[in-house]
């Protein structure tokens, strides 16, 4: 199968919303009137971002969600999509489940592929996503005020937990690794929620990286500092959720080190006025998005943690991902 041949079967649909789709030297993308476009580009490397044995259907799946999630954190609708790849060999076995995971999530976001690269190499995936968003309405890293309440959208650290457990570093009942798995191989992007937010929230960031290391790419850009309630958010992750036994697998340095250091959540972290609590309730609920309340932003910089009684928890231990260490 050849590269056109294998763009033709697999990634080429009519256009929809794009005034030029997949076929030409470039594509044509319209903006609705008055918008402005909100454009993301992430990379996925095997090996690096995910293991050789994952099911090609959610590795699309992911490879999308993780530029939908860019999205969500800028309040952006999403419009379209171009994809880049590299792969070792033409496999039908491969790409017709890849494709497909690709491109369902695609249409439930409506964000249709409009075009992209093929080539013969490593295993490589490159996405670039766009959307639009109102002038003067994206959720941006330096809008962070002090006051304002710190949140966090959904759960932490199942996909660090999955990971280690990958890697023959921990072991876990088999219920609580097959929900934790999920979490790292299909991550669903908040873009309901960051939609929801616009208006309401002051700044906001996807964790991809860990919580620590995202939320200080806000602090930094907003000239803040934060603290973290831990007694609050140690209970972020799914897998203490809904197992004593689970939780028991733990101790409580390990499970807060997963949420707060994990990455790969793909989760919201954001900040609004602490006037607006319902408003942001209500935003999660009109999402299906659950939000937990963490922390509060502070005039002074830097990032604190403290336990349920206001004490000082030591963070050194706690690095979150380096894509280059």
């Amino acid at each position: 199968m050849g590269e056109f041949d294998l763009i033709a079967r697999y990634f080429t649909r009519p256009a929809r919303n794009a005034a030029l789709g997949v076929g030409d030297d470039c594509a044509l993308l319209q903006p609705g009137p008055g918008m402005q476009l909100a454009i993301s580009c992430d990379m996925l490397v095997e090996g690096r971002h995910f293991l050789s044995t994952v099911d090609p259907g959610k590795l699309g799946h992911k490879a999308l969600a993780v530029n939908l999630s860019d999205l969500a954190a800028c309040g952006a609708r999403p419009l379209a999509f171009t994809l880049a790849l590299a792969l070792e060999r033409a496999d039908d076995a491969w790409l017709a489940p890849f494709s497909r995971g690709l491109l369902a999530l695609a249409d439930l976001h409506g964000c249709e592929l409009i075009g992209g690269d093929t080539t013969r190499g490593p295993l490589n995936i490159c996405i670039t996503v766009f959307g639009e968003v109102p002038p003067g309405q994206a959720l941006l890293r330096s809008g962070a005020r002090a006051g304002d309440d710190l949140y966090v959208s959904g759960t932490l650290g199942d996909a660090r937990l999955a990971l280690d457990v990958f890697r023959g570093a921990r072991s876990v009942p088999a219920t609580v690794f097959e929900q934790a798995r999920a979490r790292m191989e299909q991550p669903t992007p908040r873009v309901a929620l960051g939609l929801a937010l616009r208006g309401i929230a002051h700044a906001a960031i996807d964790v991809s990286d860990g919580l620590l290391g995202d939320l200080g790419h806000i602090l930094r850009a907003s000239g803040v500092g934060a603290t973290i309630d831990t007694s609050i958010a140690i209970d972020l992750i799914a897998a203490c959720q809904d197992s004593a036994r689970a939780k028991a697998l733990f101790d409580a340095d390990t499970q807060l080190g997963y949420v707060l250091a994990g990455g790969d959540d793909y989760e919201l972290v954001f900040t609004a006025p602490a006037s607006k609590r319902d408003a942001v309730h209500a935003a999660a609920e009109q999402a299906q998005t659950p939000v937990t309340r963490i922390g509060r932003i502070e005039a002074q910089s830097g990032l604190r943690l403290v336990d349920g009684e206001g004490r000082p928890v030591p963070v050194q231990h706690l690095h979150s991902f380096d894509h280059f260490a």
